[in-house]
C-alpha cells in the first residue's frame, strides 16, 4: 500500500530515532524483553484497544478486521475481487472471494427473477 507523506515521515522519524537497536529484522519491536519483533497476538492486542478506544462496537476485535475494512472499502470504490487479492496478498483468489457478499449492488445484478415475481 502506498504511504501518504505524513506516515512515511513518521515511519522514517521513528526508524531514524525512536526504534531501539536490535539485531531484528521486524520495523516494529516489542517494549519488554526479549526484544524482537510483535508477535500476532501482541498485533491483535494493539489492534483490539484501538478499535476499543475508537468507540467501535459490533465488529470482530482483532487486526482481520482492518483487512476486512480496507478489502469492503476498496469493493465499493470499485476495485475488482483481483486487485484486492493482490492488495492483501492473497495466494488463492477464493479467500478474497469471500468479500464478494459484500457487495450487494453488483450481487442484486446478478440474481436472478424468482419464479412467478415481477420481472
Amino acid at each position: 500500500m502506498p504511504l501518504s507523506i505524513e506516515v512515511g515521515q513518521a515511519l522514517a522519524s521513528y526508524l531514524e530515532q525512536a526504534r531501539p537497536r536490535c539485531a531484528c529484522r521486524e520495523v516494529f519491536l516489542r517494549h519488554r524483553a526479549p526484544m524482537g519483533g510483535l508477535t500476532r497476538m501482541a498485533i491483535r492486542h494493539v489492534a483490539s484497544a484501538a478499535i476499543r478506544r475508537a468507540g467501535i462496537t459490533g465488529v470482530c476485535l482483532g487486526s482481520h478486521t482492518f483487512r476486512h475494512t480496507l478489502a469492503t472499502d476498496l469493493l465499493r470504490h470499485g476495485a475488482s475481487l483481483d486487485e484486492i487479492g493482490e492488495v492483501l496478498r492473497h495466494k488463492d483468489a477464493s479467500t478474497t472471494a469471500i468479500y464478494a457478499k459484500v457487495d450487494l449492488t453488483t450481487l442484486r445484478s446478478l440474481a436472478m427473477c424468482w419464479p412467478g415475481g415481477m420481472p
